[in-house]
């Protein structure tokens, strides 16, 4: 039985409404970025108070902090970020959410990522450092413009880490941006390492964002995989369907229900269970 979550953020700021309509899709997790228009770290206690109170009255519960840990640039004062990371950690014990999604930081325009590897792997050593001691799993988000944007420097990251709570979070839709096919050039490699998978599509005419199955992310192959190895966990839907940037993306709660339906068209069509 394969578990289904989301950005909820992208269906509208009233984290209210997010949760009515998550539940009204049969959700029982949602992933948590935002809420009321404000970063979930940036959340005052009343706020974070009240949120746990929406995800109770919904019967919801937490699978993931989609936090932006690791979005910053590879040469801005990593000090502050770190503190921002035990106040992460602190966010996901509070709302128990097993997950948080992070990245490698982004690199300069035109620079050469790997001239970067010993300042990325020593910040990621660190932010691994803060979840193993708070009993947060970390997951490394293959972003685009970052240090782990490829299939082989998002292996380089985890192995060189090699922590128990930092692992993999697989986006089809990152790599594809990147020209990367993403089954094709990274499941065999990546697989060992990931426990949790986003949903989300792209062209690699152009790179936009489609539903899943539609785009170039291979991930009906990729499911099958899945279900083949054993995998029994989290798939959160990150649909990116109306506008984004480099903080996130938002859909509309129309456009969000189109790609719950169509990631739920293909688990009919290979008869996989999901929840």
């Amino acid at each position: 039985m394969w578990t289904l979550s989301g950005f909820v953020d992208e269906i509208d700021d009233d984290f209210a409404v997010q949760c009515r309509v998550a539940a009204g899709l049969g959700l029982k997790y949602v992933e948590i970025r935002s809420a009321w228009g404000t970063n979930i770290l940036d959340l005052d206690d009343d706020q974070l108070r009240r949120l746990r109170e929406i995800l109770a009255e919904h019967e919801l519960q937490v699978s993931s902090i989609g936090s932006p840990i690791g979005k910053i640039g590879i040469g801005d004062d990593f000090e502050p970020h770190l503190a921002r990371m035990v106040h992460a950690v602190e966010v996901a014990q509070l709302l128990q959410a097993p997950y948080l999604r992070l990245f490698s930081f982004f690199i300069p325009v035109g620079d050469d990522p790997d001239s970067y590897r010993d300042e990325v792997l020593r910040r990621m050593r660190a932010l691994a450092d803060v979840a193993e001691a708070g009993g947060v799993i970390a997951v490394h988000e293959n972003e685009k413009e970052i240090y782990g944007d490829i299939p082989r420097r998002c292996l380089d990251i985890v192995t060189t880490v090699d922590s128990p709570n930092l692992r993999l979070a697989w986006d089809p839709a990152n790599f594809v941006q990147c020209g990367v096919a993403p089954f094709t050039d990274g499941y065999a490699d990546l697989r060992p390492h990931t426990v949790y998978i986003q949903i989300k599509d792209a062209l690699f005419a152009d790179s936009s964002v489609v539903v899943a199955g539609v785009g170039d992310g291979q991930v009906a192959e990729t499911i099958r995989a899945l279900r083949a190895d054993g995998f029994d966990g989290f798939f959160s839907l990150e649909p990116h369907l109306g506008t984004q940037n480099s903080l996130g993306g938002f859909s509309g709660a129309d456009l969000w229900a189109g790609a719950h339906e169509a990631f739920t068209r293909l688990l009919r069509a290979e008869g996989i269970a999901y929840a």
